[in-house]
């Protein structure tokens, strides 16, 4: 598939930002960013809108570290932009991302927040494994966007053919 112009649809996949360990007695899907995570998400927000990219909906996992790399993008892009925060983004496969992602709506531009491995199976599921290895050869980073054209509109028993328009990390991969 070659992109050009406005895509039928646009899928932004983005894991979260760095999270600190979690402290004793706390739950993983309460843990929060840590300093670097917070720095993270606020810079993959800023340059995704310096580039031009900005979904029109938000779904996000509800645990706190998801929730947490989601808020730049609705205070960098406009506060009314709309956030679903789905409980099943925490724990459930790559089939749930991908109905998520493709449910049949009105907005052509949706973005995912979630975890690894279930991003990193999503995103190779979508472009296949050497474009996926080529764009992140270390595995996922924290904070990387994937920004994913579609020539017609996907949904989740037929995705059809993506086109990787663009991946953004915080830093640079090593």
């Amino acid at each position: 598939m070659t992109s050009l112009g406005t895509p039928a649809f646009r899928l932004y996949i983005l894991r979260h930002a760095r999270a600190a360990w979690a402290q004793p007695g706390q739950s993983d899907f309460e843990r929060a960013l840590d300093d670097e995570g917070f720095a993270e998400a606020e810079i993959i927000a800023e340059e995704a809108v310096d580039q031009g990219y900005g979904p029109s909906l938000i779904i996000s996992s509800t645990a706190l570290r998801c929730r947490q790399t989601a808020a730049p993008f609705r205070r960098t892009i406009s506060e009314d932009l709309p956030i679903e925060y789905v409980d099943s983004l925490y724990s459930s496969g790559v089939e749930t991302y991908a109905e998520l992602a493709f449910a049949a709506r009105a907005e052509t531009s949706v973005m995912i927040v979630g975890h690894n491995p279930m991003v990193e199976e999503f995103f190779h599921s979508l472009v296949g494994s050497e474009i996926a290895e080529a764009a992140a050869p270390l595995g996922y980073p924290t904070a990387g966007l994937a920004i994913l054209d579609f020539d017609s509109r996907p949904t989740h028993k037929d995705p059809g053919s993506a086109c990787l328009a663009g991946f953004m990390a915080p830093r640079p991969v090593r």
